[in-house]
């Protein structure tokens, strides 16, 4: 059994700073592609960041220049430093990760969502 559990939202002013931070347990053999996506309210869940393995990272447009996104491999580990917020970075954040565990298939795996709530 392999659980994503997040941790780090919650509310900030525009302009100021959030980590999220992710963590993968269970029988993990490898994890391929780490990343963030959110959900606003009536929106679509969006990629935010991804991050491979081999450390190539890939943001949406709208976060370019603002979130960066780090992993660990050897603590199976994904942060997302969200950096000059804006209100319209409020939304439900996601961890996700590309795992093979017990299977030599790969396999999407969601953390539980944490809120990031922006205030203007």
């Amino acid at each position: 059994q392999v659980q994503l559990v997040e941790s780090g939202g919650g509310l900030v002013q525009a302009g100021g700073s959030l980590r999220l931070s992710c963590a993968a347990s269970g029988i993990i053999f490898s994890i391929n592609l780490m990343g963030w996506y959110r959900q606003a309210p009536g929106k679509e869940r969006e990629l935010v960041a991804g991050i491979t393995r081999g450390g190539g990272t890939n943001f949406a447009d709208s976060v370019k220049g603002r979130f960066t996104i780090s992993r660990d491999n050897s603590k199976n580990t994904v942060d997302l430093q969200m950096n000059s917020l804006k209100p319209e970075d409020t939304a439900v954040y996601y961890c996700h990760a590309v795992i093979r565990s017990t299977s030599p298939r790969q396999y999407d795996y969601w953390g539980q969502g944490t809120q990031v709530t922006v205030s203007s």
